[in-house]
């Protein structure tokens, strides 16, 4: 059974249009600094999987884009930059703390605002939008 996953990017990192110009419109998802998020594309995301391509701390959050997991779970080379906001003086490259998946934007859609996801009664008990 195919996954899907709500992944989110601040478009100034990352938008769905970034994603789409890029080579194969893949993007390697960078910066996860959240345990669970890392976790679930450790050992659940697999490639092919489904996902929602969300912009969120942005003035209309919501989701932009359909998109799939392109690949498995890879070290994010980001916490090894010691340029990068997201570096992790505690990880190292033998015993990587944070990982990333391969992203492909399939298309963009509509801005799917938070708003109209929360009027959904058929969404109401989507832990993600009861934050």
């Amino acid at each position: 059974m195919t996954r899907y996953w709500l992944m989110k990017s601040e478009p100034e990192e990352v938008s769905v249009d970034d994603a789409l110009a890029a080579p194969g419109a893949t993007v390697p998802w960078t910066g996860v600094r959240n345990y669970q998020a890392r976790n679930f594309m450790r050992d659940d995301m697999q490639p092919g999987d489904g996902v929602l391509f969300y912009h969120s701390s942005c003035a209309e959050p919501g989701i932009v884009g359909i998109a799939e997991v392109a690949s498995t779970a890879y070290p994010d080379p980001t916490q090894f930059d010691a340029k990068s906001p997201y570096f992790d003086a505690k990880s190292k490259p033998e015993e990587p703390r944070w990982l990333l998946v391969d992203v492909k934007v399939i298309k963009k859609t509509r801005n799917l605002t938070l708003a109209e996801l929360r009027e959904d009664p058929e969404l109401a008990e989507l832990q993600t939008l009861r934050r």
